[in-house]
């Protein structure tokens, strides 16, 4: 089933959804230039140059046969530009999800909007399993994945709790 999953263009009436090039890193190296960003995941802000040699390892796929990653841009229709990533890493049944989205562009409900967009549309594909991990006090992320029906867990995992969706568990 796991081969039946791949990123494709997927859109909403505010969003589209298109699956992660290393074209896209000039761009988004700016979308991710806030420090802000890395207060709750670590680290700094990726160059330009390091953005494009890590989207060309994701657009590579994984190494594991048996999973699939899954990465899309976040593109604003109106306003014409990108404004965050989302994505899945699918084993089997089973795909741990993410979202980041630029400072300029948080508290519109973009993430919930394409962080949901991506649930269904991997549902489709037979993807029924979902969990996030995100850090402690990370109210925003916490209020995505509440929205996305994911619920804390007991589980942690590097400093972060897994959510899990209720009824998922494994």
């Amino acid at each position: 089933m796991t081969a039946s999953v791949r990123a494709e263009p997927i859109g909403t009436e505010r969003l589209e959804l298109l699956p992660l090039r290393v074209e896209h890193a000039d761009e988004m190296a700016l979308v991710l230039s806030d420090p802000a960003l890395h207060t709750f995941i670590g680290g700094v802000p990726e160059t330009a140059p390091e953005l494009r040699a890590r989207y060309a390892r994701m657009v590579a796929g994984s190494p594991e046969p048996e999973v699939v990653w899954c990465n899309w841009v976040i593109r604003l229709r109106a306003e014409g530009c990108l404004a965050g990533t989302v994505q899945a890493t699918v084993r089997g049944a089973e795909a741990e999800v993410a979202w980041m989205v630029g400072t300029p562009w948080q508290g519109r409900g973009i993430a919930t909007e394409a962080a949901l967009s991506m649930l269904r549309d991997l549902e489709t594909r037979g993807v029924r399993s979902f969990v996030a991990h995100i850090a402690p006090g990370h109210a925003a992320s916490a209020a995505v994945a509440t929205a996305l029906g994911l619920a804390p867990t007991e589980v942690w995992n590097d400093g972060e709790i897994r959510w899990r969706r209720p009824g998922t568990e494994r």
